[in-house]
């Protein structure tokens, strides 16, 4: 497969051009990256037009994902919110049904586009560890509200993955469309059993190249099903609403370099599957308590062995080991093909740990928040940070208060009551954005 945008810069950084453009380093080495780093000169192309280099290696990753496929220089966090523009645009409708898991890119587009949001809440025995949406469900709740979307983030920071297949059956029966933030299941498609949500009937999704694929960080796709009959000028032109116009020429050549290694990573990925199986198998003989079933990610709730997630996560840092998140209940790797010669490292420091006395504690109850006011009025209102303690009784203002690693405490125009300081408080949100009082 060929790398249009990758050959393009190699050429003209080859012919050791005067830079009287863009970007300001003139392509001399400070990073060692510079001669690569390039901005829409002449036969570059821009990554919001239909034509150029860009178009066509975007037609390279269309084929490898079998749906139409468009780059982000800027993370999932704008095709969260193009996928929301296109969403109102071909429904007409405002409100969107949401699984309350969501990253705050969904609530930055709730405020910019005036969304009507309604919330699917985890289950009491969840917590903030998930938010499960059953098709049963999610029936129930399209019956009492007529939204253009739902929104569902699958897989989610733990590594669960939702039913999207029979989820988007459920949507398409009442008419309605099933948004999905799969920004941490790029993967999900070259498997051996295609889990990946457009493969599963998903009508707009997201995908964080950079978090399971060898691409640089800010690196994603936004994918959008042919049955929507979108034009590729108009999700074009949802990306540029929202994203800058000087997108970094290093992060589309890493999405350009990505797709011909995409042609052989089904092979790569199932011969690594079997190792990362085998390491959860050995975990869980051990006695450590494993969630989650996406393959690639390794969530342990280590309290039962006598362990913090914290504390996990310290003895992996002495081993020169680095997680992806750790808080009270939780640890959680990101695993790739790329750590195939690391996992013996990893499964040692963990099969070596004394296992100790059960941890009890915890996490305070989930109780659903009242609503005062919108996400929009609430996040442009004047605003003030207090100490937690001190935000009984008011309203949240930020749209960045969240409670890791999943389901967030209080959201953006929802009233802060005991209750919810408590939890915030016991995850380490020791102050809060809250709207100023008259």
């Amino acid at each position: 497969m060929n790398t249009p945008i990758c050959d393009f810069v190699q050429r003209y950084a080859a012919r050791d051009p005067v830079r009287l453009h863009m970007p300001g380093h003139k392509g001399k080495t400070f990073l060692g990256c510079e001669p690569l780093d390039v901005t829409e000169i002449d036969g570059a192309g821009n990554l919001y037009a239909t034509d150029g280099i860009i178009a066509d290696s975007e037609a390279n990753a269309s084929r490898l994902f079998a749906c139409p496929t468009f780059y982000s220089a800027e993370g999932s966090s704008l095709c969260i919110r193009a996928m929301l523009l296109l969403a109102r645009q071909i429904t007409g409708r405002s409100a969107v049904l949401a699984a309350r898991n969501v990253h705050k890119a969904f609530l930055s587009a709730a405020a910019l586009l005036d969304l009507d949001v309604r919330w699917l809440h985890p289950q009491p025995d969840e917590a903030y560890q998930s938010c499960t949406v059953t098709p049963q469900a999610l029936e129930k709740a399209l019956l009492a509200v007529r939204p253009g979307a739902v929104y569902l983030t699958s897989p989610d920071y733990l590594g669960n993955l939702a039913d999207v297949a029979a989820i988007a059956q459920v949507c398409h029966r009442h008419g309605v469309l099933l948004l999905v933030d799969n920004a941490h299941g790029a993967y999900l498609h070259f498997l051996p059993q295609p889990l990946h949500p457009m493969d599963l009937g998903a009508d707009l999704c997201c995908d964080s190249a950079h978090k399971t694929l060898p691409v640089l960080t800010g690196g994603a796709y936004l994918h959008a099903s042919p049955r929507l009959g979108l034009s590729a000028q108009q999700v074009k032109d949802a990306l540029a609403l929202f994203g800058s116009s000087s997108p970094s020429y290093l992060i589309l050549q890493s999405l350009d370099r990505a797709n011909p290694y995409l042609e052989t990573y089904p092979d790569r990925l199932a011969a690594f599957l079997p190792h990362v199986s085998a390491l959860k198998n050995e975990l869980a003989d051990r006695g450590f308590r494993l969630c989650g079933s996406e393959p690639l990610k390794l969530t342990v709730r280590p309290k039962p062995f006598g362990y913090t997630g914290d504390a996990l996560a310290d003895v992996l840092t002495a081993e020169n080991i680095f997680c992806e998140l750790h808080d009270p209940d939780h640890l959680v790797c990101m695993l790739t093909p790329e750590n195939s010669a690391e996992l013996p490292r990893l499964q040692k420091a963990l099969s070596t740990l004394p296992r100790r006395a059960p941890l009890t504690e915890t996490p305070p109850a989930y109780c659903v928040p009242q609503q005062a006011v919108s996400v929009r009025e609430a996040c442009l209102a004047p605003q003030e940070v207090l100490p937690t303690e001190r935000c009984v009784g008011r309203i949240a203002a930020s749209v960045s208060v969240t409670c890791p690693p999943a389901v967030p405490i209080v959201l953006c125009g929802e009233r802060i009551d005991a209750q919810a300081a408590e939890r915030l408080l016991y995850f380490g949100v020791k102050t809060c954005a809250v709207v100023r009082e008259a």
